[in-house]
């Protein structure tokens, strides 16, 4: 064999042995690439997981506190404002009462037998709230007398108070008060009467910071 064969035989195996190490290098990013994308794919989370209408329908609904109250006395909360159910649901108990029309007289009594930081600063429990109509059943006499008794009044007021944030599915049964003595609450679905005077369940369920209110037609007593 000359050298020229020799020279071209050297140069045939040098080019063979480059174009394989290239084509091996290609070959092991193609590998590389494929494994990454697929570990992307598997890693990402499915479209089913990332788009649930029922997690985004639970959401609407537990921001919309009208939404779980009842009661025909319901249509007599302002649609809007502090003392709305929106407005309400913001604020500790005492001071979303304030805030509502339909309270005023009880609010008065609170603030008289200093309760108020009480109820705001006491967390889950349920209040049985008695209109304006309803202390208005009072004699003006009587009820002159029971504000200007801070022990009478503050027995009054806690009477009304429970422990526990009762949904309306636990409101039925005796329920020991703030007072320290039991009320009975009887009924179900959205028709209730609380205590021996039976009062009538106008709203109920109304969310607040810090309790669940009840609104009620006549003055519970102890």
């Amino acid at each position: 064999m000359n050298r020229t064969t020799i020279r071209r035989t050297t140069g045939l195996a040098t080019l063979a042995l480059t174009l394989s190490l290239g084509l091996a290098a290609c070959g092991g990013d193609s590998d590389t690439a494929a494994t990454d994308t697929d570990s992307s794919m598997s890693s990402s989370p499915s479209m089913t997981e990332s788009m649930s209408p029922s997690d985004d329908m639970s959401s609407e609904a537990a921001m919309d506190p009208a939404a779980q109250t009842f009661g025909a006395g319901c249509a007599a909360i302002p649609a809007t404002g502090g003392g709305s159910f929106d407005g309400m649901a913001t604020e500790p108990v005492a001071t979303a009462a304030s805030a509502n029309p339909l309270l005023k007289t009880l609010v008065a009594a609170v603030t008289k037998a200093g309760l108020v930081d009480t109820l705001n600063s006491t967390e889950g429990i349920t209040v049985f709230a008695p209109t304006d109509d309803a202390f208005a059943k009072i004699p003006a006499k009587t009820l002159d007398g029971v504000l200007k008794d801070k022990k009478t009044l503050t027995a009054i007021l806690t009477h009304h108070v429970v422990a526990g944030q009762l949904t309306p599915d636990q409101l039925a049964g005796s329920h020991e008060t703030l007072n320290g003595d039991t009320i009975k609450v009887m009924g179900s679905g959205e028709d209730f009467t609380v205590g021996a005077d039976k009062a009538q369940v106008l709203c109920g369920n109304i969310p607040t910071a810090n309790a669940t209110v009840y609104v009620i037609d006549t003055v519970l007593m102890p």
